[in-house]
Order: C-alpha cells, then structure tokens, then sequence
C-alpha cells in the first residue's frame, strides 16, 4: 500500500484493493487470529458512530490488538486541543488512529503530524472503508468486479465519491444519477476518469435515475440528508423526491442484481418500504463485511499483508 495512511481511495492502487479484498476472505473464514497482538487502535470519532466503531473495535479485537475510543468532548479537535498537537501526542501512545470528521481538511492534518497510520473512518469528502466493503460485498455475490456494473442513485456524497474512485479502479461500470447540483465534486469524477482510462470502465452522470439503473449488476442508494446538513432535510427531501429506490425503479436492473446501501437507512425516504428486507438487498452483508475488510486493512497497515498478487486474479 502507498504510503501510511488511507484517507482517500486514491491512496490505493488496483492490486492493493485485490490484496485487501481476498485477505478479507480469508479473515471471515479463520475468525479469530493474533496478528495484532499488543498494538492498539485510537477512534477518534466526531460524528455518531454504529457500524464504523463496533466494526473496528471488534476488528482489533479479533486480530488480538485493542481499541480506544475517544468521544468529541473528551479530545474535541481543533477546539480543546490542536489538532496537530493531538496526532503528536496519540502518536507516542497508540499504533495507528481512525478518525470520523465533519471536515477532510481535519483528516489531512492530523495525518500530516501522525507517525502513525491514520485511516479515514468518514469525512465530508469520502467514506473509503464503506466503499471497500462494499467491494468485498459485491465479489461474493457475483464472483467478479470488472465488467460490472454499479448504478447509484441520489447525492453525490462522500460514499459516492468512493465508490466512484474504487469502481473505476477495478474496471467496474459506474453510473449515477443525482438531481442538479447535487452530483459528485469534479476533481473526484476527474480522478475517476483517469482510472477509467485505464481500466476499460464506463462513467456515466444523468438526472434519470431510470437510465442509470437500467441493466445494471448492483443499485446504490444512500441517505438524502448527510449528517451535518439537517437544517436541509426538507429542503432536500423535495429536491429527491423523484430518485427514490422502489421496485419499479429496481425492476430496471438484470434479474439479478443486488441492492446496496450503506446504513443507515431513511425508510421510505430514498428507500421504499420493506424494499430493504427483500431478496435482493444484502445492506446488512455490506455491514457485517466492514469488518472483516477493516480487519485486513488494519493488518496490512500494520503487520503487513504476504499474498502473492498473482493469487489475486
């Protein structure tokens, strides 16, 4: 993996997400293992947390490390304490941090004065762990990446800029479609579209959600109102009325396409009712899987990962 830390997917070549998904794979088999033994993970969370603390907390467990949690008033970032004398003083107790920010800018700078791996556990701008898993999730299901393809409806959000990233890195078709003004930033879809080139994928923005879904392998959905914008919930709730996943709109994809979403759920918002509990959802598989890719990823950024890439394809 290049460099320390994961903020972004961009962090990530093709060949490392291959190393991290198939060492996920195997993780979910073995269970428990004592890879970590004695190395300790801080959670800095500024945001409420389910899946992303339960999952690296029971990660480091299962791997024989142990967790830290640290709640916004007990470290406030940036308020109490500066956030560049945070990392240096973490980074003299712990061996490596998550952090879960409002702001990506607050992620880079704690990386900047860390000696110790930092990993992106959700910002503004990306939610790289959600997106990994949400790899694994979908080589189980279909045994393949390349050649699929992701439609996503609604905001072009932080995990859509993930999952934007790592589609096209793995030669994965993307699709989405967001109402105007609310698609992806541009220096993301650039980005994307260099991996694009390179990968054979397919990129594809529209306002229809419709066009978006039509034919594809897995539909994508997320909340409508991101944390941090609540003052906008009804705002927004007018503006996506139109990109609600349903089943007429799921009826568009393959006979066997999967239904994703990263949790937690509006229901009946950009999700129909009860459409999450059918045979096509596997959102509580995205779920479980983020352990399990958060266990690899911690043991890749800390006791290293020897699978031949060979092994891999």
């Amino acid at each position: 993996m290049r460099g320390k830390d994961l903020l972004s997917v961009s962090d990530l070549s093709r060949e490392d997400i291959w190393l991290l998904i198939r060492e996920a794979v195997e993780m979910k088999a073995q269970g428990w293992l004592s890879l970590l033994d004695r190395k300790i993970l801080a959670l800095i969370f500024e945001k409420p947390s389910l899946r992303t603390r339960v999952s690296f907390e029971i990660a480091m467990k299962q791997l024989g490390g142990h967790s830290l949690y640290l709640s916004p008033g007990e470290v406030g970032l940036g308020k109490r304490e500066a956030i560049s004398d945070v990392a240096r003083v973490l980074s003299r107790y712990v061996d490596v941090i998550a952090a879960r920010t409002f702001s990506h800018q607050t992620l880079e700078l704690l990386a900047s004065h860390s000696r110790v791996p930092v990993i992106n556990a959700l910002s503004d701008l990306e939610h790289p762990c959600q997106a990994l898993a949400d790899l694994l999730t979908t080589y189980e299901k279909k045994g393949q990446l390349e050649g699929l393809t992701l439609a996503f409806v609604g905001d072009g959000n932080n995990v859509a800029h993930s999952l934007l990233l790592a589609a096209s890195l793995m030669g994965m078709n993307f699709r989405i479609a967001s109402p105007p003004g609310y698609t992806v930033k541009e220096e993301i879809l650039h980005l994307a579209q260099e991996y694009a080139a390179s990968s054979e994928a397919e990129i594809f923005c529209t306002e229809q959600p419709q066009l978006a879904v039509s034919g594809a392998d897995v539909v994508y959905t997320d909340v409508w109102t991101s944390m941090g914008q609540e003052a906008e919930a009804d705002q927004r709730r007018q503006i996506f009325a139109g990109y609600q996943v349903n089943s007429e709109l799921l009826s568009l994809a393959k006979e066997d396409a999967i239904l994703m979403h990263p949790l937690p759920a509006h229901r009946g918002e950009e999700v129909a009712e009860n459409i999450l509990d059918s045979p096509q959802s596997v959102v509580f598989d995205q779920a479980e899987n983020r352990m399990h890719l958060q266990k690899a990823l911690l043991a890749a950024l800390l006791g290293g990962l020897e699978i031949p890439l060979a092994a891999l394809y």
